[in-house]
């Protein structure tokens, strides 16, 4: 029966390989649209950015970048006449809109709490998600999979069934706008996650490994960082991308817990208002500079992610 199995497996024809080809870089295509024209709009002027029908070619301009990152009030002609010459091309082009540059934005202070709560909770949820991971595999917990299946329930709510509950224990707690209180609130979520994803992972890593590191006169501890954490490595790497990830791109917590000291990019992005409306070049400068980071962190880890989500830990 073996024998028939195996003659019975055929391996994908040419064509079957270039139409699965076609499809995903079909799919990646389509994908990508909508960023390239994120990107484009970044570099688009107001009215251009706003014209119908859109335009595909249009003179480039850095505007939008100027106005996310300054802050502009009206002023008359004869003010701007007496202020010299400009100092740059944002002050420039500011001027001619009978504009000057008022001071900087808070684009900034957002994009550096961005990086501050998403990667200070990555590292917390996937620390404390390897350890009990680790618990979960190497030990006889009572009522495992009962616990287990808790932890990863936590992540079936949508947030805004426990919006309300949260947002008052923190302003009781005086965490409101805060990044201790962000930090902690996407550890919580991001826990689940990790525990599970790194359960798997733990799992694949032989018991001999350790036991032979204990025989040789190493601690459990010690074992577990010498033996098992590097080997683990691939896992820690895929599950820290898919944390960063959530914490870097959530939404609904942000616009509700923080306002201002500890507000994300998330929620300040869209609240960008030009002259006249949303000011749609700045929205879209924003938004490329805040896929930079994820970007960068995903390409340096891309090949961890992908041993990672496909083979796992070292197998027995």
């Amino acid at each position: 029966m073996s024998l028939t199995t195996a003659h019975s497996v055929v391996a994908p024809s040419t064509n079957s390989k270039r139409v699965a080809g076609a499809l995903v870089v079909g799919y990646a295509l389509i994908s990508i649209v909508p960023l390239l024209w994120i990107f484009a709009t970044s570099f688009k002027t107001p009215p251009d950015s706003i014209a119908y029908p859109p335009k595909i070619v249009f003179q480039p301009s850095i505007e939008g970048y100027c106005n996310l990152f300054t802050t502009r009030t009206r002023q008359t002609p004869e003010y701007i006449n007496s202020l010299g010459p400009a100092t740059g091309f944002c002050d420039e082009t500011v001027r001619k809109r009978n504009m000057v540059i008022a001071g900087p934005s808070n684009f900034l202070p957002r994009f550096v709490n961005s990086l501050i709560i998403a990667f200070g909770s990555t590292f917390c949820a996937v620390f404390l998600g390897t350890l009990s991971a680790y618990g979960f595999s190497r030990f006889k917990v009572p009522l495992a999979d009962d616990l287990l299946f808790f932890i990863l329930s936590t992540r079936f709510m949508p947030p805004i069934a426990v919006a309300i509950p949260i947002y008052l224990m923190y302003r009781e707690l005086g965490l409101s706008d805060t990044a201790l209180g962000m930090i902690l609130l996407y550890t919580a979520v991001n826990v689940s996650l990790a525990v599970w994803l790194l359960k798997g992972f733990i799992d694949e890593i032989p018991r001999e490994y350790e036991e032979a590191a204990m025989i040789d006169g190493y601690t459990r501890l010690q074992a577990f960082w010498r033996t098992v954490l590097p080997q683990a490595t691939t896992g820690i790497a895929a599950t820290a991308i898919f944390c960063l990830i959530f914490a870097w791109n959530e939404y609904a917590f942000a616009a509700l817990l923080t306002s201002g000291t500890a507000q994300t990019a998330p929620p300040f992005i869209p609240t960008i208002i030009g002259e006249g409306g949303q000011d749609w070049p700045a929205v879209a400068a924003g938004t490329t500079i805040f896929l930079v980071p994820i970007l960068v962190f995903t390409i340096l880890l891309r090949k961890q992610l992908l041993r990672g989500i496909t083979f796992g830990a070292v197998r027995k």
